[in-house]
């Protein structure tokens, strides 16, 4: 009896000094995923931008489906986005929202902008974010169907106050996502993670 119960204190102990490391290569692996995914769809922008003249679409939603066709999709009207899974990151808390991801519409920190904007307005494109992990307050939307997202400017990043290091009921961009900051896409078609702290206005102005 005595040396059962030192094997399940051996056990429980075990247990109690894996745990944490687990937890942690689990929201690695989470990240990483995220990251994957941002890397498809900035791929995606970059071969849109190659069909249309260099531009690509910035808000309301539309971005969603015209990027299908280059990330497998048939079509850009009659493709359910919900089917392709890229537009989740794992670690988003509500399982129930279709898209775990925010856009640049950012125009003078004033006013969003409108329609389709060309890639060489943003100077030094390796710095410049395309999409970042969608904030998930209580003040954010879910979007559950397709057709709830048509025309919806909640997902455009366009003014200061929409960034991670603002406050609660108007940050749009996750302020603690993956450890302390969030993953972006960025317009060279790369990935990476960004400290919510070290985000600024710069890296989303196209200038």
């Amino acid at each position: 009896m005595i040396e059962l119960l030192v094997v399940i204190a051996i056990i429980a102990l075990l247990l109690a000094i894996l745990m944490p490391s687990l937890r942690r290569a689990r929201d690695q692996a989470k990240g990483v995923t995220c990251r994957n995914n941002l890397k498809q769809i900035g791929l995606a922008f970059t071969l849109y931008t190659e069909d249309n003249e260099g531009k690509f679409p910035r808000n309301g939603g539309i971005w969603i489906v015209k990027f299908l066709p280059y990330i497998g999709g048939q079509g850009d009207e009659d493709e359910d986005y919900r089917e392709m899974g890229i537009y989740n990151c794992p670690s988003y808390p509500n399982k129930e929202q279709t898209l775990d991801y925010v856009i640049n519409s950012w125009k003078d920190g004033v006013t969003e902008y409108i329609g389709y904007t060309p890639v060489s307005d943003f100077h030094r494109p390796s710095s410049k974010i395309f999409l970042a992990d969608n904030e998930d307050g209580s003040w954010r939307p879910i979007i559950r169907e397709e057709r709830e997202f048509s025309g919806r400017g909640e997902f455009d990043v366009w003014r200061p106050q929409h960034l991670p290091a603002r406050a609660d009921g108007q940050r749009r961009v996750a302020r603690a996502r993956h450890r302390d900051g969030c993953n972006a896409a960025f317009m060279d078609s790369g990935s990476g993670w960004v400290q919510a702290g070290k985000m600024t206005e710069h890296m989303w102005e196209p200038k």
